[in-house]
């Protein structure tokens, strides 16, 4: 007996299950939606697993119920990632998911007609876009999971690379699905690739490592005052706000901290050194100045888990790193999360690294104390 299918099966209501505990856990929508397309790939319409199981599907229909799931399953793993990534999705990532179910749509309508009928090597054709799509959504939330979620060197990334290597291998199906000597091999990697994707699951789900996304103040402080403030220098903020770094502070900054970091104190170090170390503390975390993508996900966690102040001198090399325009969008978003959570964040410039216009730019979002 061909044990195969049946791992092949097992395997994907595990990988299920696994993120399923996640949600359940986190009560997020972004995992709810992860959760409901491996939901739906667990029920696969997929001859090679449902036939040992004694399913059939009726073979006039085989071709739509087969491709509707994989444009289904890959819209709700693209909107899932996109929320893991962004907290809230734009406009423009809308529409992009719009012009998709439009195209997936049309695909399915010609499915529905005899128009790949008429081509030599029809079920490849009729699968490709279904399973590029299906495909490219697996390596996307996987790329996601990796660069914006996981802890990076531990066992949780068996989930992301589970992912990604199983995206990998779908992307073959519609030229090897029907080479038995090769298909059987396929299915037998998708299998393992999703075991590594849920073993790294339950461990990100159960035992979380200690990310900089993680991190709580010690005692959560209530904010001494709150809003959006620019100031010449460190010095002038601290003769204004006496006590700003007594509260639960966030610090973004180009320039290490000497001496030790106090508990209630976590550190953005700007450089381009290796992101995976950390201080002997373990309070200052290096992260490249190009990733603000990533740096404005860790900053609304950690706002999220108590810290109520945000101090950041570092705008200048954000400038230089990804230009003017990039870095302002940056700094307003985050500006506006922190405004909107009732805290306060303190932007350390100086006047003449910008021009005029530029300065008027941020003085007309920032207060003078």
């Amino acid at each position: 007996m061909d044990v195969i299918p049946y791992l092949n099966f097992l395997s994907r209501w595990l990988l299920f299950l696994a993120v399923a505990y996640k949600t359940v856990k986190t009560k997020e929508k972004r995992w709810a939606l992860i959760a409901t397309a491996l939901f739906i790939n667990a029920l696969d319409v997929e001859s090679y697993i449902l036939t040992p199981l004694g399913i059939s599907i009726k073979p006039e229909a085989y071709d739509i119920a087969y491709n509707i799931p994989n444009f289904l399953i890959a819209g709700l793993l693209f909107w899932g990632g996109i929320q893991l990534r962004k907290e809230r999705g734009q406009f423009k990532d809308v529409v992009i998911l719009g012009v998709f179910a439009i195209a997936a749509y049309i695909w399915i309508f010609l499915l529905a007609t005899d128009f790949f009928d008429r081509f030599e090597h029809s079920f490849t054709i009729k699968s490709l876009f279904p399973i590029l799509a299906f495909g490219a959504s697996l390596i996307y939330v996987g790329y996601v999971l990796r660069n914006y979620v996981v802890s990076k060197n531990t066992l949780e990334e068996l989930f992301p690379w589970g992912l990604i290597l199983l995206g990998t291998i779908n992307l073959t199906y519609p030229f090897i699905r029907n080479v038995e000597s090769i298909a059987s091999t396929a299915f037998l990697l998708a299998a393992v690739f999703r075991l590594m994707a849920a073993v790294g699951a339950l461990k990100f789900a159960i035992f979380p490592s200690q990310m900089a996304v993680f991190e709580k103040p010690k005692q959560q402080k209530p904010p001494e005052v709150k809003g959006a403030f620019i100031f010449k220098s460190k010095e002038d903020l601290e003769k204004l706000i006496p006590n700003f770094f007594d509260q639960d502070v966030i610090i973004i900054t180009r320039n290490p901290p000497k001496e030790k970091v106090p508990e209630n104190t976590l550190v953005y170090w700007l450089t381009r050194i290796e992101e995976s170390s950390r201080s002997g503390d373990g309070r200052v975390y290096p992260i490249s100045p190009t990733k603000i993508d990533i740096l404005i996900h860790l900053i609304t966690k950690n706002l999220e888990s108590g810290y109520n102040a945000v101090y950041i001198d570092g705008f200048e090399y954000l400038m230089i790193e990804n230009g003017f325009e990039n870095a302002v969008k940056f700094l307003f978003d985050l500006k506006d999360r922190v405004v909107s959570k009732g805290k306060v964040i303190a932007l350390i410039i100086d006047p003449r690294t910008l021009t005029e216009k530029q300065m008027a730019l941020l003085e007309r979002e920032f207060n003078k104390m």
